[in-house]
């Protein structure tokens, strides 16, 4: 199967061909299978080198002329490094955009910290009007592109978005529409959310335990509603929230959607402590704890903590 990342490129190539109005940025990384979409559209491939605050700079300019910009380079190389780009070049001057990146939290594992960003969704939170997709398949990821960039429409979006690509999935695409979580799962003794790659780990955590799962794709905005209608089906207003980044990134979402209700709220993700030995991405997986058997630990310790009794499914 491909990846997300293997999906990108093919994708907005034939957007680049639809939609005039849209362009592509590039800070080389990601470069060569724009080749024929170059040759197709030199004025609408633009590649800065390696300067990732020019990268920023130059999409808030395409979009100042009034077209759709998508820039593409790793997420520590996109939303770290030019994140004073970021704040002021889309968000204080009001233009919209999309940033696609790749390397996930450690996907790219052998290139070190430099190529980690667990971060990043938690550094976008603190900017005004981001939307946030975090795909679980390559095929999710096409579907969220295409949403997130909006061609073809009468009017060149305004929306700033971004669209987070992992080489970790699910094996399975679900029917994601780029606004509300989905069902995976109902049970009656707390609810669980997985983000994107989380999702199948997730599922075999908690096989066997009387919870609710629902699918997160598209975080921000966050599906408050959503949360609250399974809440309100389960006996308990315990919630775990499990994302591929920062953790704790979305509890404060969480727990703002339940404000008015007496709740608990876990947030299990990829930890502050730097893991200093590159290992494989697998490695970092169980290293944060995020393995189906330590997730499993996790929840069930924090869903038997209220109690003291069981979880399981009732025979």
């Amino acid at each position: 199967m491909d990846t997300m990342r293997d999906r990108f490129a093919p994708v907005l190539s034939q957007i680049l061909d639809e939609d005039p109005r849209v362009a592509v940025v590039l800070a080389e990384i990601g470069a060569a299978p724009f080749a024929g979409a170059a040759r197709r559209h030199p004025e609408r491939v633009i590649n800065v080198g390696i300067r990732e605050q020019l990268l920023v700079g130059a999409g808030a300019g395409v979009a100042l002329a009034g077209m759709r910009p998508v820039l593409h380079t790793f997420a520590s190389f996109l939303v770290e490094r030019p994140f004073e780009q970021v704040k002021l070049d889309f968000g204080h001057q009001g233009v919209g955009g999309v940033l696609v990146s790749a390397g996930a939290s450690y996907d790219v594992s052998s290139g070190g910290f430099t190529h980690m960003s667990p971060g990043d969704v938690a550094l976008l939170d603190t900017l005004d009007g981001w939307r946030v997709h975090v795909p679980g398949h390559p095929d999710e990821a096409e579907v969220l592109l295409r949403h997130a960039v909006g061609a073809g429409g009468e009017a060149v979006s305004d929306s700033r978005e971004y669209v987070r690509l992992s080489v970790q999935g699910n094996r399975e695409a679900l029917p994601v529409d780029g606004e509300r979580f989905l069902t995976v799962r109902e049970g009656r003794q707390g609810v669980v959310v997985a983000v994107g790659p989380m999702l199948d780990n997730v599922l075999a955590a908690t096989e066997g335990l009387d919870v609710s799962v629902l699918y997160g794709t598209t975080v921000r905005p966050f599906d408050g509603a959503g949360l609250r209608r399974a809440v309100g089906a389960s006996d308990r207003a315990d919630v775990v929230v499990v994302e591929p980044y920062l953790a704790g990134t979305s509890t404060g979402a969480a727990n703002d959607a339940l404000a008015d209700l007496p709740h608990r709220v876990l947030g299990l993700g990829v930890g502050r402590r730097e893991l200093r030995r590159y290992g494989s991405v697998e490695e970092h997986v169980a290293g944060h704890g995020l393995d189906a058997g330590a997730l499993r630990e996790r929840i069930s310790g924090f869903l038997l903590s209220r109690s003291g009794g069981a979880v399981g499914v009732p025979a």
